[in-house]
């Protein structure tokens, strides 16, 4: 009898892929995930502590109907206009899954930057989709003209595009997002802002002018990653889609209490969070510009994206030998070879990493 072979049932796509692994070293400082530093007050901790009470035996509700109309206020749009999901994550993987009708091509196309949140490529990937991946250019802002040409080769049925980005903290420049959205016109265009709270203005209002525009945001950048709640603000016909291809009850009770509760009176518990880490990441850009051998880059997020004149992985791991722990982007080569992310901590934390650069440096 022959044996099972598991590879004749695999997509092929899953071999060019790793699974996500972070580092799950012992470190001191761990700078390296883009989390909001332990800022809450301890009466908001209390509060969040006494809101954490649900029917443990009954399913959470499975439209998140509170969840979705304090994201609908905090954003200005209606209930109907929000699909909540498992962070963002699970939100990105609910329009590879709905949005991916082939269009003149053997499996439809989707299209972002490079660098930017890995999330993109490898969930398309991971369901058998083409992505065209578009340079950055030299400032790390949208190449408009590359843009266009995949958009006119492909027809990508999917624009992800992240302002600030991940990895190097920039907004895209306005004039150039617009036009690559008006480029894209049959394509669903998705302006990933998980880091917005960060940013000098949102753009909120690139969804109110182009129909085929949606808006993705989270609560994990501002203080509360462990809940994992990420939602799309898009057209009620785009959410209505997903929804059909969302998971049932897919954000757990608590989260859904919490998130709310978050959403609903903890405004100004997350506005001081933003507040500090915009503090300490204006302090922590003047020291680092102030170093031989690097170069910060501005940032409009809760981290620093660093050009070192050293390779990236020997600072990386001169780093990680202090105990401290950002993220190398060496593996990736080319101009990324030199590149690190910091994220923005507490002032220890920061002062902690700085006395380690130097010393690495």
């Amino acid at each position: 009898m022959q044996g099972f072979d598991l590879g004749t049932v695999l997509r092929p796509e899953l071999g060019e892929l790793a699974a996500y692994v972070p580092d799950l070293g012992e470190y001191a400082v761990r700078l390296d995930a883009n989390e909001a530093p332990p800022v809450l007050s301890a009466a908001a901790r209390e509060r969040l502590a006494h809101e954490a009470v649900v029917a443990w035996e009954r399913y959470p509700d499975p439209t998140a109907r509170e969840l979705r109309r304090a994201v609908a206020c905090r954003c200005g749009v209606g209930p109907e206009s929000v699909l909540v999901g498992v962070g963002s994550d699970e939100v990105i993987a609910a329009l590879l899954t709905a949005c991916v009708r082939p269009r003149g091509r053997q499996a439809a196309t989707v299209l972002t930057t490079t660098p930017t949140f890995v999330m993109y490529r490898m969930s398309a990937r991971v369901r058998g989709l083409e992505v065209i991946e578009v340079p950055l250019d030299a400032a790390w802002d949208l190449d408009v003209a590359g843009m266009m040409r995949a958009i006119e080769f492909a027809s990508p049925n999917l624009v992800f595009i992240a302002s600030p980005n991940n990895p190097t903290g920039n907004r895209m420049s306005p004039d150039r997002l617009e036009r690559v959205i008006e480029a894209a016109s049959g394509a669903v265009v998705v302006i990933d802002e998980a880091y917005i709270d960060y940013a000098s203005q949102d753009q909120l209002g690139l969804y109110h002018r182009h129909p085929n525009v949606a808006i993705l945001r989270t609560l994990s950048k501002t203080g509360f990653a462990s809940l994992r709640v990420g939602w799309l603000i898009g057209r009620p016909e785009l959410v209505a889609a997903l929804d059909k291809v969302r998971l049932p009850y897919n954000v757990n009770a608590i989260a859904q209490r919490l998130a709310t509760f978050a959403l609903d009176e903890l405004g100004a518990e997350m506005a001081a969070v933003t507040h500090f880490v915009c503090g300490e990441r204006g302090r922590l850009f003047t020291e680092l510009a102030a170093l031989d051998g690097v170069e910060p880059w501005p940032s409009e997020a809760n981290f620093i994206w660093i050009r070192t004149t050293r390779p990236a992985n020997e600072v990386h791991a001169g780093l990680c030998t202090r105990g401290v722990l950002a993220r190398s982007f060496h593996q990736r080569g080319g101009r990324l070879a030199h590149q690190l992310r910091v994220t923005v901590g507490t002032a220890r934390e920061n002062d902690t990493f700085l006395r380690a650069l130097r010393e690495v440096l």
